[in-house]
């Protein structure tokens, strides 16, 4: 899945404040950038990527210090997540994802820039 880091990192890479993603095949789909919380970057870029959502990556600069992300991401069909990790909950988010079905890749790496 090394690939797939790479990748995914691109899109947060180049969002200022808490960035997320949501990318399909190619296209960046949708971006919530700007946010003061995760799920609300989430939201925000899950509802401009609409359908496009369904079977994609999200990416986030941010870590995912609890679930409530990766629940909301499986409710919109995406397979998997790309997020630096470093919460002390990683090991709580990475159970999640995987009981939801989603393929989650942590960086070690973040991109956040203000």
């Amino acid at each position: 899945m090394r690939s797939l880091a790479d990748w995914g990192g691109v899109g947060p890479a180049g969002v200022r404040g808490s960035g997320s993603s949501q990318r399909g095949v190619a296209p960046t789909l949708g971006v919530g950038a700007g946010q003061p919380n995760r799920v609300g970057s989430a939201e925000i870029a899950l509802r401009q990527a609409g359908e496009g959502a369904k079977g994609a990556v999200l990416a986030s600069d941010a870590f995912f210090p609890f679930p409530d992300s990766v629940e909301l991401a499986a409710k919109h069909g995406v397979k998997a997540i790309i997020q630096p990790g470093g919460s002390v909950r990683d090991e709580e988010v990475i159970a999640a994802a995987r009981k939801l079905g989603i393929a989650m890749v942590l960086t070690g790496t973040r991109h956040f820039r203000h």
